[in-house]
């Protein structure tokens, strides 16, 4: 919906329903934290090139040699931001809530390839298991006597030190997960048999399908027109 209707207001509205979401489960902190990192070099690369490089901008607020401040693309610029952070924070609010155990399990049960629902739910899940690794190599860390400075010189320092153990954790405990996916079956063929137990209520369903029929809807919507028009231009 973000990348299919280009209006501002469809990009705030899915920032606040993200917002809203993670704030129902309790991750709204660590979701805007997150979400503020990962935009803010997005949006300081757009104000830098579309707010002063834009070339189609004719209306100019200032100038600084070849660089222009238009009005047009500083529109363009805000337009991106929007969109990645719209993007951003509801495909983080979605992998903080979901349990990956019981997204796994029911894309199992739909007829998805037992690897490529692994992978799926692992990618999900892999914000969540990089803050859980760090948080354990930082108490590790200040317990053997590193003092993290509240500055942010001090946390830049603290997370140069967390990097190597962070990146040897994970790939150790992905040797780990292999071994266990192979002691499981995970690549026999046939149909796999899980115990985990998958809510599903009626509401669910009903919104599954009220999403999935709106997303057809929106890029059926979007094609129509877009080939609507290359007709037409064609014909002209």
């Amino acid at each position: 919906m973000c990348l299919a209707w280009p209006h501002a207001a469809v990009w705030i509205v899915a920032i606040v329903g993200g917002a809203a979401a993670a704030a129902r489960a309790g991750t709204l902190r660590r979701v805007g934290a997150t979400a503020a990192v990962v935009v803010a070099p997005f949006a300081l690369w757009a104000l830098v090139i579309h707010g002063l490089f834009f070339p189609e901008g004719h209306t100019v607020l200032a100038s600084f040699g070849p660089a222009r401040v238009t009005v047009e693309g500083l529109a363009y610029a805000g337009g991106f931001v929007l969109r990645t952070a719209a993007l951003v924070v509801v495909m983080l609010a979605f992998s903080v809530w979901v349990d990956i155990a019981v997204l796994r399990v029911a894309l199992l049960r739909r007829g998805v390839p037992a690897p490529l629902g692994y992978v799926l739910a692992s990618a999900l899940g892999l914000a969540s298991t990089v803050a859980e690794r760090m948080r354990r190599i930082r108490e590790a860390q200040e317990a053997r006597g590193l003092v993290v400075r509240p500055a942010p010189g001090g946390r830049i320092l603290a997370a140069r030190l967390q990097v190597l153990p962070l990146v040897l954790a994970l790939v150790d405990e992905a040797g780990e997960r292999a071994t266990a996916l192979d002691a499981r079956g995970q690549r026999l063929p046939g149909p796999l048999t899980s115990y985990v137990d998958e809510p599903d209520s009626a509401a669910q369903r009903v919104l599954r399908w009220a999403l999935a029929a709106a997303c057809v809807g929106i890029v059926g919507s979007v094609v129509v027109r877009a080939v609507a028009e290359a007709l037409a231009g064609g014909a002209g």
